[in-house]
């Protein structure tokens, strides 16, 4: 019998001839079709089975090299497991590193939105010294604006196309109007004064020292892009259209088309009520050429698809009507001069009121939006104005404004119009071969207009009412009925004429009051005089819109 030989470590001796790597035929039973790899094992430890796939062996075996990387593939073999601490641990320091990322993340995202937030605020504090006068860091103060005798604080508002490229007299101030506004009664008056109101210069402008209003501002230097010039040139426009309707106007604003464009914008577009005396409503076919009249290559179909109903771009019937900043530009520009048109029937003065309405409905439209009620809306409109708009307002006066817009409910913003007036105050013709606006009274005559203005923006309610006051002497004594029609007048009254009483026995004073109304007036004279206000017929006839009739008679006897 053959001595078998004794197995190392484990191992059964190689055959003579053999390489690492080849099988061994344990048993008659293992044929090379029922192959086992074996794994290699430590000393002492149990033979187990490598897994299929990651220990194979060809025919001709296996190098060190093929052993090495196929035990590399062979996840942690012989290593211990990870106590629960130790994972325990190793969960914590992932947390915490992902804590950290969070962390500073987060970080970042505040340095650069406080680093945003700093730059959009100072493109806006930047945009007010452009627009406010003054420190910018004084808009974080709250002045009250200043005012007049009245209580009033008078703004001039002047509207120039001076952004429009190649637009014919692009300094004119086209649009002219006064907002009155009352800080503590919380109501405003707006008023426009005609471009064509033939005025003196009171020195040498291109259109020589006379000649229509609208050229005064670009006169004294303004619209030409330079700041403090076009500041200069509004406060000496406030002066001078101040002197003429007889208002103190405090402040100034220079507005153009891209202010106009970006307020509307900014709100949304607006809505406002057209109010014409022609039933169709207004229309204005002066700006049609946006619909694309006039282009051969436009066809009339492309046209009425542009500008519908009938293909013209200002073209709105009696009613609401809604506008995009383009149409509101354009409407505050019509007057009906190009044909066909309708609803322009008094040109510039229809074109006024229509600019009244745009500038309400900018105000109603951002109230109703928020905007006035949001700092970073405020702050991005102010940006965007920069470089367009001017004023004579300081920025410590600007919260104050903003204030007043949202408190100034829009029932108590009137209307004042000098061409509506009874009788009207202006009125067009010819002076010098020139179509022009001149008042009632005479070329150069502005007393009527002042003394209307004064009424209407007066802090007297008896001087608002304007009642007509007719004061008779029945005393008996010469130049009594006249020396207390001044004493009224000088209280406010509107002493119409003074004439003698018929013969008989009056009252020290009596008062007689003609219709109804005239609340303020009749509460004034009742406490003035400490009588009852008579509603029966006075003693002589007056002549027609007479509201009261005082009568002076003879004094009480002191014995």
């Amino acid at each position: 019998m053959k001595k078998q030989q004794p197995s190392i470590d484990g191992f059964i001796p190689r055959r003579t001839g053999s390489q690492l790597g080849d099988r061994h035929n344990l048993s008659p039973l293992t044929s090379k079709n029922n192959r086992e790899s074996v794994g290699l094992q430590s000393a002492g430890q149990q033979t187990e089975r490598v897994l299929p796939g990651v220990l194979t062996a060809s025919d001709e075996g296996l190098s060190r090299k093929d052993i090495s990387e196929t035990l590399g593939r062979i996840p942690s073999i012989g290593e211990p497991k990870p106590s629960r601490r130790q994972r325990r641990d190793d969960r914590r320091a992932k947390r915490s590193k992902v804590g950290k990322i969070v962390k500073w993340t987060v970080i970042i995202i505040l340095i650069a939105g406080v680093l945003l937030g700093g730059w959009f605020g100072y493109k806006t504090l930047k945009a007010s010294g452009n627009i406010f006068k003054g420190n910018i860091l004084d808009v974080f103060q709250n002045v009250p604006l200043k005012q007049d005798s009245n209580g009033r604080t008078n703004i001039l508002i002047l509207g120039t196309s001076d952004d429009d490229p190649g637009h014919q007299g692009a300094n004119l101030t086209d649009s002219m109007m006064i907002l009155s506004v009352d800080q503590n009664k919380k109501n405003a008056y707006m008023m426009s004064i005609p471009r064509d109101l033939w005025v003196k210069y009171g020195k040498a402008c291109d259109a020589g020292y006379e000649g229509k209003i609208n050229v005064y501002y670009s006169c004294m230097g303004g619209g030409n892009g330079n700041v403090d010039t076009d500041r200069t040139a509004l406060a000496k426009t406030d002066t001078f259209i101040g002197g003429i309707v007889g208002l103190d106007v405090q402040y100034g604003v220079n507005v153009n088309y891209t202010v106009m464009r970006d307020l509307v914008n900014a709100v949304g577009g607006i809505t406002v009520t057209i109010e014409s005396r022609n039933p169709l409503g207004q229309m204005d076919s002066n700006f049609d050429w946006k619909c694309g009249v006039g282009d051969r290559k436009v066809t009339h179909a492309e046209v009425l698809r542009r500008c519908p109903p009938n293909g013209h771009y200002i073209d709105y019937p009696n009613g609401p009507a809604q506008l995009d900043a383009e149409h509101a530009l354009y409407l505050a520009q019509a007057r009906g001069d190009a044909a066909p048109t309708y609803g322009f029937e008094q040109s510039n003065f229809d074109r006024e009121k229509n600019q009244q309405k745009i500038i309400k409905a900018i105000r109603e439209k951002a109230l109703t939006a928020g905007i006035l009620t949001n700092a970073s809306k405020v702050g991005g409109i102010i940006d965007s104005l920069g470089n367009n708009l001017r004023t004579t307002f300081e920025a410590k006066e600007v919260r104050t404004l903003i204030s007043l817009a949202q408190s100034i409910k829009d029932n108590d913003i009137q209307s004042i119009s000098l061409i509506d007036a009874q009788p009207a105050l202006v009125t067009t013709g010819d002076y010098g071969g020139v179509s022009v606006v001149k008042p009632s009274a005479g070329i150069f005559v502005y007393n009527q207009i002042q003394a209307y203005l004064q009424q209407k923006l007066s802090s007297n309610p008896v001087v608002r009412e304007a009642a007509v006051v007719t004061v008779l002497n029945g005393s008996g004594v010469s130049g009594a009925g006249q020396a207390e029609a001044d004493t009224l007048t000088k209280d406010g009254f509107t002493v119409d004429s003074v004439a003698t009483a018929p013969d008989g026995t009056y009252d020290p004073i009596e008062v007689y009051q003609i219709g109804t109304g005239m609340s303020a007036t009749k509460a004034k004279l009742t406490s003035l005089y400490g009588i009852t206000v008579k509603t029966t017929k006075p003693p002589v006839a007056v002549s027609s819109g007479t509201n009261f009739v005082v009568v002076v008679g003879k004094p009480q006897s002191t014995n």
